[in-house]
């Protein structure tokens, strides 16, 4: 009994085993589309980058100043208030030195008729009516010259 027990536990470990070794899923082909652009609209996107660094260099700078004040609780209670206090002036000198990134949105016919709009970095010389390809699906997508 002992015995089937232990063989039961061992198959089922082996099987957790083999299916976490198992081999990922394929990515999805990328999907390419033709159109024609239609229009093209200068506009920002909002830079994400480094989101939260701010008010966590600007907590833990607001523990090391609070913890040189007072001794025990009084201390303990700055160090606290340091944190928040640091957090919310580092998350606004943050936001006040993130840039937004200038971007386009094209709007392009695609072969069969469907209007697709996408934004993205400026990057290539892109014209109203020029022959392009859509690269991807969703946020991913990308338009670019054929």
């Amino acid at each position: 009994m002992l015995n089937r027990l232990y063989a039961r536990l061992s198959a089922a470990a082996l099987v957790l085993v083999l299916t976490a070794c198992a081999a990922p899923a394929p990515p999805a082909p990328v999907e390419i589309r033709k159109g024609v652009i239609e229009q093209i609209t200068p506009t920002q996107i909002a830079s994400s980058q480094h989101a939260g660094v701010g008010a966590v260099i600007g907590g833990l700078a607001g523990v090391g100043i609070g913890s040189l004040i007072g001794a025990g609780t009084g201390r303990d209670v700055a160090m606290v208030a340091g944190a928040i206090g640091g957090a919310l002036v580092g998350n606004e000198v943050q936001k006040k030195n993130d840039q937004p990134i200038q971007a386009q949105q094209i709007i392009v016919r695609t072969s069969s008729g469907v209007l697709v709009a996408i934004t993205q970095p400026v990057g290539q010389a892109l014209f109203v009516g020029q022959r392009v390809f859509i690269q991807g699906y969703g946020e991913g997508a990308m338009v670019t010259p054929q």
